[in-house]
């Protein structure tokens, strides 16, 4: 196929306004805002969100501002919509073992009315009770009580006291303990003197018979003792007796309060009662005491404090599941925490400060993370994984048994969570964690693949001027013209070097439609043009692209070499890309060759120095074999041959110079100079087809403007492979200047035309001997192949004989 020389109208695409259907984007408002381009994302998103499966998680694959996040929240909302408001959760304290408080779910919103019923009935056990102990009734059944046991402990006295009078002692009752005292003859006390004057016989007399008194003290004690402690349980049981009633008409009124069907119901009731055995078992906290009242109040309040519900969950407001977005997957932010105070240099808490977090929070509905957050912190990661197996969450607090003061700990109940996770990543991470974590990437069952561009249709660009249209009513901006959404559009298709697809990074293009947008306010006009889009752009490349200004400065100071008119042997321009992450930009480089007689084959410098990369000495390589491959009836080739690049300090990676390289071989090789205004890109492959690069349009525009700035002459171009005709998307003033014949853009489907254009001779057809004729490009490197071959084994001179003296 001869080479083809393009022309302006195939250079880029150009969308008519006229063929949108609509003036501006006001007129769409109405409509929705679909899944532009994302149908397999789309399906697989409805498939895996409306799975109740174990393990159908889903993990987003896609480009950041492909609205991977955005579209699957808005997937979630629908269909959180739809199902039923999950279960409050609350934490209650545990009368067994406090330090491990009990998870409740209840209905949503009645974890709040719990509260506020316990609240209620707290503060009425506070006036209730001692009003209650305060009553006649109990007043006169307690002391009724209370006087049996008095007669019966006074009637033992009595009998103590004639057993001591006995014994010619006296006895009295001092600070819950027994004094007695002997008595002389006249019945007056004795002090310690005058016992010790007594005979001999009267002294042991005398401790004989304080011995049996006291051992009758001991006896009035054992018989007195069980009635005291028959009297307070009986005082207890009247206590009891009389707040009962109270306490289960609270009780009551509780239940009766909660009247939806409760999934733990039975747990609930069994706290209930045991509140209400602890408050029948502290009745004294509640009477008033004048000797300690201050300490008194402190152990109510404590006593309060356990009937108390601490509502971690509430899903009272929502109208359906819950939606989730954690941006900061922190331990406590994702799994809950327990917080701590300090008191006497120990930590302590309880049940009132377990706090939840969004794995808790989103039971029953969704919950969005990023995997680089949960990668950060190896915590995290483990803790997930663990859940992800088990599907229970314990709430802990990492780190307590490395703090340097004593902590009272708590182990909550852990509870079963039911949880869609929906993970975002990229696809190296997707791919990186089906190898090095299997177990984990098998909780992810579904798959969401958001593709990077999409196949442009009528379709589409309706669509895109849909998501331009809710766009500006989102974010407040003027609406967008029927040209300058095509200019939009036509943008899209630039980002993805693409004339039939157009690019789904719609972050990038709604940054673009806000930039556009601030431009036409500031010009005080309507509805935002063509012309802000095209100012936009010029003004984003403005702000990055000094250092492609600087190497255009150095090419036009002669800093850096480049030859953009006549021919030189062995020397061609070649096009490169320089992706700074934000922006891309192409210049040319001089690709030199230099060939010579020799048996070392093909040296890359760039390699030998390890200034290339593995693509691109692959390239070198695949050029080799096809120059051996066109004169392989000369082999081994007798050659000496080094390929540079010029002026270039920093590496070079890809394949896509490697048909210059060849173009600079082979004019070395055969003597025939290139052209030097053609500057050339694109691979060759071991048959000499020409294959299509990346970044065409960057290459072709930074060549373009080195030679508007040296000036037009008619005779610059570029050649291109033929395979990067679609991928054309080219500014104006390139297409301009092709209109005007200032400059032009080839393309080559194999090596042997792109030689023809750049020395203006035929490449040349090997015959059936495979020889090549004498005036064409091949033929002529032949020739000095043979040349080489010739020079290479030439016999050295032989050495003079030795003569002999006879």
């Amino acid at each position: 196929m001869p080479i083809s020389n393009l022309t302006p109208a195939d250079l880029r695409l150009t969308i008519a306004p006229d063929s949108l259907g609509f003036s501006d984007t006001s007129e769409l408002l109405n409509l929705p805002l679909p899944w532009i381009g994302q149908e397999r994302a789309e399906t697989a998103t409805r498939f895996g969100l409306g799975m109740d499966q174990p393990d159908y998680n889903l993990f987003v694959l896609g480009e950041v501002g492909s609205g991977r996040t955005s579209l699957l929240r808005q997937a979630m909302q629908v269909v959180a919509v739809e199902r039923l408001v999950p279960p409050d959760l609350c934490y209650l304290h545990n009368f067994d073992t406090p330090e491990r408080p009990l998870a409740l779910r209840l209905p949503a919103g009645q974890g709040r009315q719990l509260r506020q019923l316990l609240q209620q009935m707290a503060k009425s056990l506070v006036t209730e009770i001692p009003q209650q102990l305060a009553g006649q009734d109990f007043k006169t059944e307690s002391a009724h009580i209370e006087k049996a046991f008095k007669d019966e402990e006074a009637k033992a006295f009595a009998e103590l006291s004639a057993f001591a009078e006995a014994r010619n002692f006296s006895i009295h009752r001092e600070a819950g303990r027994m004094v007695f005292t002997l008595l002389g003859e006249a019945g007056q006390p004795l002090v310690e003197d005058e016992v010790l004057s007594l005979p001999k016989e009267r002294r042991a007399a005398v401790e004989q018979a304080e011995q049996e008194l006291r051992a009758e003290i001991t006896l009035y004690f054992e018989k007195t003792r069980p009635l005291e402690r028959v009297m307070n349980e009986a005082l207890a049981a009247l206590r009891r007796q009389v707040v009962k009633p109270l306490l289960d008409h609270g009780l009551q009124e509780i239940r009766a309060g909660l009247k939806k069907q409760i999934k733990d119901a039975a747990k609930l009731n069994a706290w209930l009662d045991d509140m209400a055995h602890d408050v029948l078992d502290n009745l004294g906290l509640f009477q008033a005491d004048d000797d300690d009242e201050e300490s008194r109040q402190e152990s109510q309040e404590r006593a309060l404090s356990r009937y108390r519900v601490n509502l971690v969950v509430d899903n009272g407001g929502l109208s359906g599941a819950p939606v989730i977005v954690e941006d900061n997957p922190l331990f406590r932010a994702l799994f809950g925490s327990i917080e701590y105070q300090s008191e006497n240099d120990v930590l302590v808490t309880d049940f009132t400060r377990i706090r939840a977090g969004s794995l808790l929070r989103a039971h029953g509905g969704f919950l969005m993370l990023y995997l680089r957050d949960l990668l950060a912190d190896e915590l995290v990661w483990e803790k997930l994984r663990r859940f992800l197996r088990s599907g229970r969450l314990q709430i802990e607090e990492p780190g307590t048994a490395f703090t340097p003061i004593a902590a009272v700990s708590l182990e909550p109940e852990a509870v079963d969570v039911e949880v869609k996770i929906v993970l975002i990543g990229s696809r190296e991470q997707y791919y990186e964690l089906q190898e090095a974590d299997p177990e984990f990437a098998r909780r992810f069952r579904v798959k969401v693949d958001f593709a990077e561009s999409f196949s442009a249709s009528e379709e589409t660009r309706r669509a895109s001027s849909v998501f331009v249209a809710h766009a500006c009513r989102q974010l407040g901006l003027p609406h967008f013209s029927a040209a300058a959404v095509a200019r939009l559009l036509e943008d899209a298709h630039r980002e993805v070097e693409d004339q039939t697809r157009q690019s789904a990074i719609f972050g990038r293009a709604e940054a673009l439609v806000m930039e556009s947008a601030a431009l036409c306010r500031a010009r005080k006009d309507g509805l935002v043009e063509a012309a802000d889009v095209d100012a936009a752009l010029q003004a984003r490349i403005w702000r990055h692209d000094y250092p492609d200004q600087r190497l255009r400065e150095s090419i036009a100071e002669g800093e850096i070499m480049i030859e953009l008119r006549g021919g030189k042997i062995g020397q061609i321009n070649g096009l490169t890309q320089v992706d700074l992450g934000d922006y891309r930009f192409g210049f040319p480089v001089r690709i030199t060759a230099r060939t010579f007689a020799g048996e070392d084959g093909l040296l890359n410098i760039e390699r030998e120095v390890e200034l290339s990369g593995p693509i691109h000495d692959k390239g070198v390589f695949i050029l080799q074999n096809y120059l051996a491959a066109l004169f392989a009836h000369i082999a081994p080739l007798s050659l000496n041959a080094s390929i540079v690049f010029e002026q270039e300090y920093h590496g070079v990676e890809g394949d896509s110079a490697s048909c210059a390289e060849l173009y600079a071989l082979l004019s070395s090789l055969s003597g025939q100079p290139l052209r030097q205004g053609i500057a050339v890109t694109g691979a060759v492959n071991q048959h000499g087809e020409v294959l299509p690069v990346g970044g065409i349009n960057e290459k072709i525009e930074g060549y373009f403007r080195i030679c508007e700035t040296a000036g037009l002459d008619g005779s610059q171009g570029v050649l291109i492979p033929h395979r990067n005709r679609r991928h054309l998307m080219l500014g104006s003033k390139v297409v301009d200047a092709v209109a005007k014949g200032l400059f032009h853009i080839y393309t080559a489907e194999h090596a042997n035309e792109g030689i023809e254009l750049l020395t203006g001779l035929p490449a040349g057809m090997a015959n059936e001997a495979g020889s090549y004729p004498h005036g064409s490009v091949l033929g002529h490197a032949q020739k000095n192949l043979q040349l080489f071959r010739r020079a290479c084994h030439v016999p050295e001179h032989p050495k003079a004989g030795r003569k002999l003296l006879r």
